[in-house]
């Protein structure tokens, strides 16, 4: 009987001990959340800015891509202007929204598109300016390593280049002038 007791109390015992180790793990999962939660969203700020400048940096390269086949074929004569050409690239850049932190908007939608080069023209360049507002981690982190401008803006700049004929066009150095000769 006394192996029946002992037994019983043993387990009682356990069972309490059990009990209160229960009760000190309660309320264990709040205070992880109250610590991971604040974390995380951390990380999703500052995971946005890099996300925000690729998303960016690729519509810029491809309206510039695109841009620079167009501009090598604008010819010096002819009704078409600067003006439609910046155009062209405006309308591929409406892609990127109106917000501060993809694009600052202020006259002229505010992009700086500059195009140089022609059809007559070796190579055709196109070179798009953006700038925005970093969000505010990585607007601090941006302004103590000094990448913002003045006015405290990220700016990206885009350059395309591509020669405005293919290489065989001028491998004679004669360039179309000279096809009907070399028949």
């Amino acid at each position: 009987m006394s192996f029946y007791i002992d037994s019983f109390a043993r387990s009682a015992g356990q069972k309490q001990r059990f009990q209160l180790g229960l009760g000190n793990q309660r309320g264990q999962s709040t205070v992880e959340a109250v610590l991971t939660i604040p974390i995380i969203f951390l990380l999703l700020l500052v995971l946005a800015q890099p996300a925000i400048l690729l998303y960016n940096r690729i519509v810029m390269e491809n309206a510039a891509a695109e841009s620079c086949r167009l501009l090598a074929t604008r010819t010096e004569f002819g009704a078409y202007s600067a003006d439609k050409y910046q155009g062209y690239v405006l309308r591929r850049l409406a892609a990127v929204p109106p917000l501060a932190i993809f694009h600052i908007s202020t006259s002229n939608n505010g992009w700086q598109v500059e195009l140089i080069g022609n059809e007559s023209s070796a190579t055709v360049t196109v070179r798009i300016t953006n700038r925005l507002q970093p969000l505010p981690l990585v607007g601090w982190g941006a302004a103590l390593l000094r990448l913002t401008d003045a006015d405290g803006y990220l700016v990206q700049i885009v350059e395309a280049t591509m020669p405005s004929q293919p290489s065989w066009v001028w491998q004679d150095g004669g360039g179309p002038a000279s096809w009907p000769l070399n028949w």
